[in-house]
């Protein structure tokens, strides 16, 4: 079970807002390729400055698990190995429309992650993002020209399991944390 009870959000905050958080025990179940399917369309829904989507999603099949392990830090491999599937998410820097740097590129592709992970928690699955990646290793693999696009980062997605067989630490971590207060960083005049 896991415990929220550090959590305090307003009252009317939608659930699935406050009852999100980022496991690393996976229950290595394979995903329904329609399910992955409805979480890239998700991404595909989100807002984007001059409506320019500039994410790119890659993701991992049975045949490429292993190499887009490989492309994690060593500390994400050792949970990771037991995500159902494991991903890297992509920016562009320029604009289609005009071919003009895109200062708003990671900020779109943030969102697009936002809404692939709150539609993987409607499909009962959790998601894991990772900044410990091997980016050049990485653009390299997928053969992404980094002067185009920038490697924004990698992430997990899986079914959330108990984590009994982590050390005492790593179990700590597990649970849902609390959040900086509302007054820390909002502020109106």
């Amino acid at each position: 079970m896991t415990d929220f009870s550090q959590r305090d959000p307003q009252s009317g905050v939608a659930d699935i807002l406050w009852q999100r958080y980022s496991p690393r025990a996976f229950d290595k179940k394979p995903i329904d390729a329609s399910v992955v399917a409805r979480l890239m369309d998700a991404a595909r829904w989100s807002p984007s400055c001059f409506n320019e989507q500039p994410w790119q999603f890659y993701t991992s099949t049975d045949d490429s698990f292993d190499d887009f392990l490989a492309l994690l830090v060593e500390a994400n491999q050792d949970w990771a190995k037991n995500a159902s599937l494991l991903g890297f998410l992509v920016a562009r820097r320029q604009f289609d429309r005009n071919g003009k740097p895109n200062d708003y590129a990671r900020f779109d592709s943030g969102a697009a992650w936002m809404a692939m992970t709150l539609q993987a928690r409607t499909e009962g699955l959790y998601t894991h993002g990772m900044g410990g990646i091997h980016h050049e290793a990485v653009a390299e693999y997928l053969g992404v020209d980094t002067e185009l696009f920038d490697i924004v980062m990698g992430f997990a997605v899986g079914y959330a399991t108990d984590p009994a067989d982590f050390d005492d630490e790593m179990r700590t971590n597990e649970q849902p944390n609390s959040r900086r207060p509302l007054t820390d960083m909002w502020q109106s005049r």
